[in-house]
């Protein structure tokens, strides 16, 4: 039984949230409008890897932003939960689309492992934007083009940002 909208916790509400403004397509949408003719890469790819992006930053902008605060196991636990049903969802339907399984929550696993693991080997960088543009035109398939590192690094520094603003304008924090 769910709990009603009234009866959810500062934390259970926030995961929901969160979790619906990672799913949201607008600003993907205003991005690819934006992704200049001149791209040389796959539109189709660039979009696909967007929403996985804004996924994932969203999940670790959760743990970033609360990393000494008890709610980020629980807010945290939460968002991935929801992100996992989601996936199931979505693996489930395209595989009936396609005939063709897919494991959507494993495809965003392996994607954070590989933005993960390029933080790590610049741990020196100034920001993580400079180093998730390029590794996020690389997975969409031409790490020099300019415009897709572009595209990549606004939608990053645009989703933490965001998650960083609603985490301080509902006091998450003083919820302990």
């Amino acid at each position: 039984m769910e709990k009603s909208p009234e009866t959810k916790s500062v934390n259970e509400q926030a995961a929901e949230d969160l979790f619906n403004f990672a799913v949201d397509r607008e600003d993907i949408k205003l991005l690819m409008t934006g992704l200049h003719e001149a791209a040389d890469i796959k539109r189709n790819a660039v979009e696909y890897e967007l929403q996985i992006l804004k996924i994932i930053s969203v999940g670790w902008a959760i743990s970033y932003y609360l990393e000494n605060y008890a709610q980020k196991d629980l807010i945290g636990a939460a968002y991935w939960r929801t992100i996992q049903e989601f996936s199931k969802n979505l693996s489930d339907t395209y595989g009936l689309f396609v005939s063709q399984s897919i494991d959507y929550f494993q495809i965003l696993k392996d994607r954070l492992k590989t933005y993960v693991n390029a933080l790590h080997q610049k741990p020196d960088a100034p920001e993580p934007a400079v180093i998730i543009g390029p590794v996020f035109a690389d997975l969409c398939g031409n790490r020099n083009d300019a415009f897709t590192v572009l595209t990549g690094s606004k939608m990053f520094i645009s989703t933490i940002g965001c998650v960083k603003q609603y985490i301080e304008n509902i006091g998450v924090k003083q919820a302990m």
